[in-house]
């Protein structure tokens, strides 16, 4: 989402994206690489056609240089999206999905789409998920009050996006209510003088 310096009070798409390239992904090696250890832990040793579990930066690293296969995980699939779509749409509730969906899903499509099984039409479905599940924010948030406002199963990117908002308007809406109070108190100790 494309937002003004001002508002940016979010981490940006590319920086969520980076987060979410230390979840772990399946991989099938196509070279042999002995177990190495990085920063945030040793990953390997890779032995084709053994599956492996490696970080996705990992896994786009190694993709990129034509020495792996990824293992799509098992959310990103026609029958998958098609349902929690359906479930999206007949619901007033936001689906269960994975929290970083929507960037893994993205680094995936443009880096590996011949691992997926009918990319384009997951694309599609990830495109229709996404404006059913950003319409549901819009309403949710068209009826904020200085009450609790739940928006349960928001993936990173959703909360990200709706944050700068959100955290504007329930400011608006608190300072509103006290000044509503601080009226209401004026009113009364006038009432009680006279």
């Amino acid at each position: 989402m494309a937002l003004p310096t001002s508002l940016r009070t979010s981490a940006t798409p590319p920086e969520l994206e980076l987060i979410a390239s230390q979840q772990l992904i399946e991989i099938v090696p196509l070279i042999a690489m002995e177990k190495t250890a990085f920063i945030l832990g040793a990953y390997g040793p890779l032995r084709p056609p053994i599956k492996a579990s490696v970080p996705l930066w990992m896994a786009v690293n190694l993709k990129l240089k034509k020495k792996c296969h990824i293992i799509a995980p098992p959310w990103l699939n026609v029958e998958f999206l098609q349902n929690r779509l359906n479930e999206e749409t007949g619901n007033k509730v936001f689906s269960k999905m994975p929290f970083r969906f929507a960037e893994i899903a993205k680094i995936l499509l443009d880096v590996a789409p011949d691992d997926l099984e009918s990319p384009d039409k997951i694309r599609s479905l990830l495109k229709d998920l996404r404006e059913a599940r950003q319409a549901k924010c819009r309403d949710g948030l068209a009826v904020l009050d200085r009450g609790e406002t739940s928006l349960s199963n928001l993936c990173a990117m959703e909360i990200n996006e709706i944050r700068p908002f959100f955290i504007h308007a329930k400011s608006i809406i608190t300072q509103l209510y006290r000044e509503e109070a601080q009226d209401l108190q004026e009113d009364s100790q006038g009432m009680t003088m006279s």
